[in-house]
């Protein structure tokens, strides 16, 4: 974890340097000395290097470095549960579900923009739990949850609150609806103070209470039968997984929009490399996640300067190819 952790340093680095303008390692660093030294961020705002540094790319990178955590973390989580590494927020129609409850509140006007409300988070919390409850109903069999149920219900899901979200887009007034549209599309765009501390929180507590369920995601990788001789209440970790992964979905999408694939590549490749053991597993995804996400938003604001790509397509870009490639070069292992 400390070279993960090295790494993910650095990484920010190189993202803080690139953009609209070019910031040298150099000048961002004396930046930083002189903000330790007694040099308030508001004076730093006389140096057009320090605005951009300290009001548009710093809370970018934090922000993406957060969300790519979350998504990543509740995809280790996802997967061990339902034993498919195709498991994931957004596959599994979560992500949609949470910003119905986004696209709801905002059509009811509880509050005056979408990315910087309390209320939010939890609306977005609200519609991931419906979403996945749903899902959780429609699938289970005899008291059993077979996988291809769940991405069954997933997919179906997925695909009517995408309906119903387009709906509740085409009846607001042209601004808010030009506004919902691009956070669906995933934006990470200079997020406030506020909105940073209060997405670390969720991201703190959920990574905290999927760490202490580590031990049991290893015997459930083992399977259902297993995991019950062992003394092991599945049905109850299963509740308390689709709890907490719709806790920190929730957040994450009423924060940035619906930004896909990263709760699936992630885990998958963290697992080729480090292997099954969720006590490792997890806490790499989570530190990989952070650092895809802020290349992947540095791709998009880099790419065709001065647009700007919604980093959702980049994501999408990049999970398209590889939901392909593990639906079918590896079905084998799926059946």
């Amino acid at each position: 974890m400390t070279v993960l952790s090295l790494v993910a340093c650095l990484l920010a680095l190189v993202c803080l340097q690139l953009g609209t303008q070019y910031i040298g390692v150099g000048r961002i660093l004396g930046l930083f000395v002189s903000l330790l030294f007694g040099r308030s961020v508001d004076e730093q705002m006389v140096d057009t290097a320090g605005v951009i540094l300290f009001q548009v790319r710093l809370p970018r990178v934090a922000l993406g470095f957060l969300v790519g955590s979350c998504l990543a973390s509740v995809g280790v989580a996802l997967q061990a549960l339902l034993r498919n590494p195709l498991a994931d927020p957004y596959v599994l129609g979560v992500s949609s579900g949470a910003a119905l409850g986004v696209a709801v509140a905002v059509l009811f006007g509880i509050g005056t923009t979408v990315l910087a409300l309390s209320l939010l988070p939890v609306c977005g919390f609200v519609g991931g739990l419906v979403a996945l409850a749903v899902i959780y109903r429609m699938a289970t069999t005899h008291e059993r949850l077979p996988i291809h149920s769940v991405l069954l219900a997933g997919v179906i899901l997925n695909a009517m609150f995408s309906a119903l979200i387009m709906f509740i887009t085409s009846i607001m007034e042209p601004n808010r609806s030009f506004g919902m549209m691009a956070w669906l599309m995933g934006s990470l765009t200079a997020p406030a103070f506020p909105v940073l501390v209060a997405l670390s929180g969720y991201l703190l507590i959920g990574l905290v209470l999927l760490f202490k369920q580590v031990r049991v995601l290893n015997i459930l990788a083992l399977g259902e039968e297993p995991a019950r001789s062992l003394g092991i209440d599945t049905e109850r970790v299963k509740r308390f997984i689709f709890l907490v992964s719709a806790l920190m979905t929730g957040a994450v999408v009423s924060f940035s929009g619906m930004i896909g694939f990263i709760g699936m590549i992630v885990p998958h490749a963290v697992r080729l490399v480090l292997g099954a053991d969720h006590r490792l597993l997890l806490p790499a995804s989570a530190l990989v996640g952070g650092m895809f996400l802020m290349v992947a938003d540095t791709i998009a604001r880099s790419l065709f300067v001065p647009s700007e790509v919604p980093v959702g397509v980049i994501t999408a870009l990049a999970g398209g190819p590889f939901f392909v490639y593990v639906l079918v070069w590896r079905k084998d292992r799926l059946a």
